[in-house]
């Protein structure tokens, strides 16, 4: 049976609270062999590492989501620290900049820009320190995410997370030694834009993700999502690729152990 990371869940949030051994366990049984869960807040962080303490396949990345920014204390790097050195912290974020909501007028909009970028180079700088990488997350605000982490490419890397930016972009990502990373999306019907941008991304060059508990894939689309669910994403992209599992496992499985080199 081919083997695939979920390289993206949140695995703290409310939704498992009821059944999360169960969740683990039919992911197991469908060969996904480990789970990275990521940290939107310090307490999720916080939330995301003792998940991983307690559970032998469950990854930890710490971070600030940028919707919340204005929420995050005025030096957040100091919090960050004293959670990265765990060994099993693989990454910084996610962290990024989300310009879907503005609260409206130009100085006010202009605020809310300024804080996301703050906190966004504060994770970049601790990412640094720690010698480890980032994911990226970024909506409606794709050339200011890229503008803002080209400076620190060569010494950190990011994955942008649920990717669905055209060819041209994700081209633009991988020149700065960046990587893409695909959701359930690809198997939507109204998701042939992601399809041909996954066709067109290097093997080597993106991983595989869930969001859960978001954008469960195509036949449970509309339901609670979850990491057994990298199946259907990871059939879907091997037909778009024209490629074997088993290839599309190897693959994946290798990026996601060189990106995050702690897990």
């Amino acid at each position: 049976m081919p083997i695939f990371f979920d390289t993206h869940a949140h695995l703290d949030y409310p939704d498992y609270a009821p059944d999360l051994p169960d969740v683990i366990a039919r992911a197991e049984t469908v060969g996904v062999a480990k789970i990275i869960s990521i940290g939107t807040s310090l307490e999720s962080s916080r939330r995301a590492v003792q998940l991983a303490e307690k559970f032998p396949n469950i990854f930890a990345a710490i971070g600030w989501h940028p919707t919340e920014a204005e929420k995050a204390p005025d030096d957040l790097r100091p919090a960050l620290r004293e959670l990265a050195a765990h060994p099993k912290v693989v990454a910084i974020g996610e962290t990024g900049l989300d310009y879907h909501r503005l609260p409206g007028g130009d100085d006010a909009n202009a605020r809310y820009k300024q804080r996301q970028a703050e906190v966004f180079r504060q994770q970049l700088e601790i990412a640094i320190e720690f010698g480890l990488n980032c994911i990226i997350h970024q909506r409606d605000a794709f050339d200011d995410t890229l503008a803002q982490l080209t400076p620190f490419a060569g010494r950190t890397r990011g994955v942008f997370h649920c990717f669905g930016e055209n060819a041209g972009r994700m081209k633009r990502v991988l020149d700065i030694g960046s990587l893409v990373s695909y959701t359930g999306i690809v198997t939507f019907k109204n998701g042939q834009n992601v399809r041909d941008t996954v066709a067109a991304t290097p093997m080597g060059q993106f991983m595989l993700e869930t969001d859960c508990p978001y954008l469960a894939p195509v036949p449970y689309r509309g339901k609670r999502c979850e990491p057994a669910y990298v199946k259907e994403i990871s059939e879907t992209v091997a037909q778009v690729r024209n490629c074997s599992l088993g290839e599309l496992s190897a693959v994946t499985c290798q990026t996601a152990s060189e990106f995050f080199r702690k897990l």
